[in-house]
């Protein structure tokens, strides 16, 4: 695991997102790259709610995500 800095516009963009798309952010700082299964299980919340966060996240320009090579079916998550 490497950590990832979140840097001050970040912080600024997380402020007034729900608790869920900030602890959603918090774990992909430690994890570089998460799926959205993934995200669920590391933060025990449902998938509906990691499903919100990520979407409040990347209309913040928090978290991009691209496509897995493995599966095409996931996405992968990570912050930018």
């Amino acid at each position: 695991m490497s950590a990832t800095a979140i840097d001050a516009d970040t912080v600024e963009a997380l402020e007034d997102l729900p608790p869920s798309a900030k602890l959603v952010a918090k774990v992909l700082e430690y994890n570089d790259t998460l799926s959205q299964s993934e995200l669920a299980e590391e933060t025990l919340l449902p998938d509906r709610t990691v499903r919100y966060a990520l979407t409040r996240l990347e209309e913040q320009d928090v978290v991009e995500s691209r496509f897995s090579f493995s599966d095409a079916r996931k996405r992968l998550y990570t912050l930018t």
